[in-house]
């Protein structure tokens, strides 16, 4: 279980540093794989390694993942939608107003 946990570490270092070479400012070493496959692979690896976990230390993991994400859909049901509101209010504030008609604008 300690070596299982230890290589998740590593494999989770493993797709951070594709995804800095990927996406961020660092540039890849000679004989790296830079294809954008390599990060799909790296993802593998960890969900590998992460299921083994869950069979060494009997854990339901599909189970524990549902009842994170029926958590997570109930927590945030209207997280998005109070942000798109707040968005077309703040467009709404954003637009200006018609001028007033003045007295030289009337025949």
């Amino acid at each position: 279980m300690l070596t299982n946990t230890v290589i998740l570490m590593e494999e989770v270092g493993e797709l951070a540093r594709l995804i800095a070479r990927h996406y961020g400012e660092q540039s890849f070493k000679q004989g790296e794989n830079t294809s954008s496959e390599a990060i799909g692979e790296e993802m593998a690896d960890i969900l590998f390694v992460l299921l083994c976990l869950a069979n060494q230390t009997g854990v339901d993991l599909a189970a524990a993942f549902q009842r994170k994400l029926t958590h997570k859909t109930e927590r945030d049901a209207d997280r998005h939608a109070r942000r798109s509101f707040m968005k077309s209010c703040s467009a709404i504030e954003e637009t200006p107003l018609p001028e007033a008609p003045s007295a030289r604008d009337s025949d």
